[in-house]
């Protein structure tokens, strides 16, 4: 909390004001809940909860007593509605995220909006390390946009959050994940079909049939 207040002290004394903070540190590694430790599973809320918590506390601060108010942005994962295997106290940890939004947005309003946007896989460095070698193409199939984020779709909802486009916009979950993914069960059957004669892998991929 100490560093954190600090931090937002920083930005606020260089540049006079502090209109956006984009909560965006985050993530874990797969870890089965049955085994993990006591202390993975506080380094996970730690990073994922509290830190945007006490970040948002001290931007607030600033943020209420400026003209003009200020913008929070909270990143979130589609974790956070649908868990995965292998991800229990980061879910848990995401699901707190966008809660804490909606209720930061109810306590803050109207001098600080605080809004969530829950991404998608992100193409970035280290996509490929929890992915495994070709495992992004294997994601971008399930994603009716046929592909994975990349950083800037994150960072243009990110301006239009925190921008004149969306000053009526508060306490809202904008999702940035190409769609979604398909259901297991569509492509269990799309799958199936892919080995009959005349099939082709990817035929009428997201029909509603």
């Amino acid at each position: 909390p100490a560093a954190a207040a600090a931090l937002v002290d920083a930005a606020a004394e260089r540049f006079g004001r502090l209109d956006v903070l984009v909560n965006n540190a985050g993530g874990s590694p797969d870890a089965d809940a049955a085994t993990m430790s006591p202390r993975f599973v506080e380094k996970v809320v730690a990073l994922n909860l509290l830190a945007p918590f006490h970040l948002a506390q001290a931007a607030n601060r600033i943020m209420r007593e400026q003209p003009g108010g200020g913008s929070i942005i909270n990143i979130g994962s589609v974790s956070a509605h649908t868990p995965q295997p292998g991800t229990a106290a980061y879910t848990a940890a995401k699901a707190g995220l966008l809660a804490l939004t909606r209720a930061l947005a109810l306590e803050w309003a109207p001098r600080v909006r605080v809004n969530h946007i829950t991404a998608g896989p992100v193409r970035t460095g280290s996509a490929a390390s929890v992915y495994g070698e070709g495992g992004t193409t294997a994601v971008a199939g399930v994603i009716p946009m046929r592909r994975m984020a990349e950083p800037d779709d994150v960072a243009h909802a990110c301006l239009y959050l925190a921008g004149g486009l969306a000053p009526y916009v508060n306490g809202a979950d904008l999702a940035v994940h190409g769609g979604g993914e398909a259901p297991a069960r569509f492509l269990a059957v799309r799958d199936g079909r892919s080995g009959s004669p005349g099939a082709e892998p990817g035929d009428r991929p997201f029909s509603s049939s």
